[in-house]
C-alpha cells in the first residue's frame, strides 16, 4: 500500500567530499530524482565538524549541527547517510539511527568490513533498510547487480582492481619504467593519496572492498580479517619489465574465489595477461570482474573513488530507499545465509612467476627442477639467460598450493646451485599454457 508522504527528509553525517558531492547532487538533479523515485528528497539536517567551513554547498543555519546524535535522533529524518567513515562513532550512530526507525545508507568499508554483521542484523531486526553501493567501487554499480541481478545465478569467482592510488602507482610505472617511490610521488602530487598512503599501497584498502563483495557474491559472512593481504611496496621496475617480455601486466588483484565450498579471499600483486580485460584498465580506475555459471563472465568498469561519483552511488541508494518509503516496500537485507568457511591461504590454488639467479653449469635445471617436483609444482615454462658463470632462470608454474609453492622457495634457498630467488609473483587471469 502506497504511503502519503510530501517529502523524504534525509540527514548526513558528514559534508566532505562525498557529503558534500551527495548534497549537490541532490540539489542539481532534483526534479529528475523526484520523478525517479517518486517523492521529492530534502537534506534537512547535517552534522559537520565545524560550523565556520567553506562547502561546496550552503545550508540554512538550522541544517548544520556539529551534534551527530542531532541528525540520528531527529524524528522527521527518515534517512541517514553516513559518510563519516572509520568504525566509531560510525557504529554507535548508525545502530541509534536504526533504533529510531530509519533507513541508512552507508559508504564505510572499513565499518561494513569488520563490524557489518552487527548494523545489518540490526537492520533486518528493525525492518529498515540498509544500502552501500557506494562503499566499493566509488560510482560503479556493483553491490546491487551482484545482490539483485545475479541472484539467479552462482558466482563462483571475483577479482578486481578496486583501490585507484595503487593502480595508478602501476600504471605509471608500467608507463615510464620508472620506480616505485618515483610513481607513488607523482600520485601524493596528484592528491591521489591520503596523507598516510599505508592503506592503500599496503591493500588495506582492497582487502576491505574485496570483503563485502565476497560477501554477497557468495552469501556468506566474509570480514576484512579473513583476506589475505599483501601490498605493492615490493614491486620493482624490474618487475614491471619482466612481465612485459612475457605478455603480462602487473596489477594489484583482489581475488575472491568459492571453491568446494570454501571461500579464498586474497589480495596481492599478480601478473596478469595483456589480452585480459583486467590489464587494460588504467591509471585511478577501478574494475570489477565477475564469473558466474551461468552469466559467464562479466566486468563493470568505472571511477573508483571522488566526490561526484561516489556521491551518485550514495545518491543511487538514496532514490531506492525513498521509493520504498512511497510503496511501503523494501530492499534486500543480509544475503548471508551460507556459513563461510574460509580455506587458508597455503591451501589456496595459484601459479606462480619465478626469477632465480643460478650457477651457470650443468644438472642446475634438473636440481631446480627436483625442488618444485618434490613438492608437488609443475614447472609450466622455464627460461635460461646465461650472464658470465651465472644465469638468470625465469619459470612460470601450474597450479598448486600457496603452501606448495612456499615450501619450493624454501627448498630452492638452500640448493648450493642457486645464487638468489630474485622474485616472485603470482600469476592470474592465464591458461595453463604458462
Amino acid at each position: 500500500m502506497a504511503l502519503e508522504t510530501e517529502k523524504v527528509k534525509v540527514g548526513l553525517l558528514g559534508c566532505g567530499i562525498v557529503g558534500g558531492s551527495t548534497a549537490r547532487i541532490l540539489r542539481d538533479h532534483a526534479s529528475d530524482i523526484a520523478q525517479r523515485a517518486g517523492v521529492e528528497i530534502e537534506v534537512s539536517r547535517v552534522a559537520v565538524r565545524s560550523l565556520a567551513k567553506h562547502r561546496e554547498i550552503e545550508f540554512p543555519p538550522e541544517v548544520l549541527t556539529t551534534d551527530p546524535w542531532q541528525v540520528v535522533t531527529d524524528p522527521d529524518v527518515q534517512i541517514v547517510v553516513e559518510v563519516m567513515g572509520g568504525i566509531e562513532p560510525a557504529r554507535d550512530l548508525i545502530l541509534e539511527a536504526i533504533k529510531n526507525g530509519k533507513h541508512i545508507v552507508s559508504a564505510n568499508k572499513e565499518l561494513l568490513s569488520t563490524l557489518g554483521q552487527d548494523v545489518m542484523e540490526a537492520a533486518d531486526a528493525a525492518g529498515v533498510d540498509l544500502l552501500f553501493e557506494a562503499s566499493v567501487g566509488g560510482g560503479i554499480p556493483i553491490i546491487r547487480p551482484m545482490k539483485e541481478s545475479l541472484s539467479g545465478d552462482r558466482v563462483r569467482r571475483v577479482m578486481g582492481i578496486v583501490n585507484g592510488t595503487t593502480n595508478f602507482i602501476l600504471t605509471r610505472m608500467s608507463e615510464t619504467g620508472g620506480s616505485f617511490a618515483e610513481a607513488l610521488q607523482e600520485a601524493e602530487h596528484l592528491g591521489y593519496t591520503e596523507l598516510d598512503p599505508s592503506a592503500d599501497i599496503e591493500g588495506f584498502d582492497a582487502a576491505q572492498k574485496l570483503a563485502i563483495l565476497a560477501s554477497i557474491a557468495f552469501n556468506a559472512r566474509v570480514r576484512a580479517g579473513d583476506v589475505h593481504r599483501e601490498g605493492i611496496s615490493k614491486v620493482t621496475s624490474s618487475d614491471i619489465a619482466a612481465a612485459h617480455d612475457l605478455g603480462y601486466e602487473v596489477k594489484l588483484l583482489a581475488v575472491a574465489e568459492l571453491d568446494e565450498g570454501e571461500i579464498s579471499a586474497r589480495v596481492h600483486t599478480a601478473m596478469i595477461p595483456k589480452t585480459h580485460p583486467l590489464a587494460s584498465v588504467r591509471d585511478v580506475f577501478n574494475a570489477v570482474f565477475v564469473e558466474g555459471e551461468e552469466v559467464g563472465e562479466l566486468m563493470f568498469l568505472g571511477r573508483g573513488a571522488g566526490g561526484p561519483p561516489t556521491g551518485s552511488a550514495v545518491v543511487g541508494d538514496i532514490v531506492e530507499i525513498a521509493r520504498n518509503v512511497v510503496t511501503g516496500g523494501k530492499s534486500p537485507g543480509c544475503t548471508c545465509y551460507v556459513p563461510a568457511r574460509i580455506r587458508p591461504q597455503d591451501q589456496s590454488h595459484v601459479r606462480y612467476y619465478i626469477v632465480l639467479s643460478v650457477l651457470d653449469q650443468s644438472g642446475v635445471l634438473s636440481n631446480v627442477a627436483g625442488a618444485f617436483a618434490n613438492h608437488n609444482v609443475s614447472i609450466a615454462s622455464v627460461r635460461q639467460e646465461g650472464v658470465g658463470d651465472e644465469a638468470s632462470l625465469v619459470l612460470v608454474t601450474h597450479t598448486a598450493t600457496e603452501g606448495e609453492h612456499q615450501a619450493t622457495f624454501t627448498d630452492l634457498q638452500s640448493l648450493d646451485v642457486v645464487k638468489n630467488i630474485d622474485s616472485t609473483m603470482r600469476v592470474e587471469g592465464a591458461s595453463e599454457r604458462g
